[in-house]
């Protein structure tokens, strides 16, 4: 089975769940391993834990937006990543924020049911492979955020954070855009300003990096 992405779903959608069951067979490099109707069942049925923390040995769980178990999608998120698999969220909206609230929780791509099975494929590869899912309608959340959260940057703010948080020194960052290292430094401070100001507390170049990939900078 090396090579083989391990998947995981939990919806409350019967049909869903054996479609998948049926479709998924005949794709090689994918495997159902479980399902679940909440995501509390799916890790009380693991039953695997360490230190007091459920681990889910799956690569990836697929995870219904709303649930009828009246559970909130940014919490289910965050129990899940927590639990160790990557989340590719699936779901009949298309709504702009619950889209970039549960990128903000942790997911790692959006995807609406109407795509067909090789469009759910590679978006689950990309995740498993550790990048994210991309699709039209989270490019257009992206694009179109303007919640509170999401701070304002300038193009070069913009440039600079993008540059600097992709692994770039702040020296080649400044070069990148075309500044100095002193002005480079200027438009990380801000942006980190910025985000404590929008109450999303920023230090580090690895917190950087998340709020690149959270707010989807780079796609915009």
């Amino acid at each position: 089975m090396a090579g083989v992405i391990t998947v995981a779903v939990v919806d409350d959608d019967r049909m869903l769940l054996d479609g998948l069951r049926v479709w998924l067979e005949d794709v090689p490099d994918v495997r159902l391993a479980a399902t679940a109707c909440t995501v509390g069942h799916l890790l009380a049925d693991e039953g695997a834990v360490h230190g007091g923390q459920a681990r889910l040995p799956y690569d990836v769980v697929l995870l219904d937006l709303v649930l009828g178990d009246g559970s909130q999608p940014p919490e289910n998120i965050r129990r899940l990543r927590a639990a160790g698999p990557r989340v590719l969220v699936i779901s009949t909206v298309a709504d702009r924020r619950r889209i970039v609230a549960a990128i903000a929780a942790g997911a790692d791509g959006y995807l609406t049911k109407d795509h067909d099975l090789p469009t759910l494929v590679r978006a689950v590869g990309a995740v498993a492979a550790g990048g994210t899912a991309h699709s039209a309608e989270l490019a257009f959340a992206w694009a179109h955020d303007d919640g509170p959260t999401r701070p304002s940057l300038s193009p070069k703010e913009r440039q600079v954070l993008v540059e600097y948080a992709s692994g770039l020194t702040l020296k080649a960052t400044a070069r990148r855009a075309g500044v100095s290292p002193h002005t480079a430094k200027y438009y990380l401070d801000r942006v980190k300003d910025k985000y404590q100001q929008a109450g999303r507390p920023t230090y580090t170049k690895i917190d950087l990096a998340a709020r690149v990939r959270e707010d989807g900078w780079t796609e915009d």
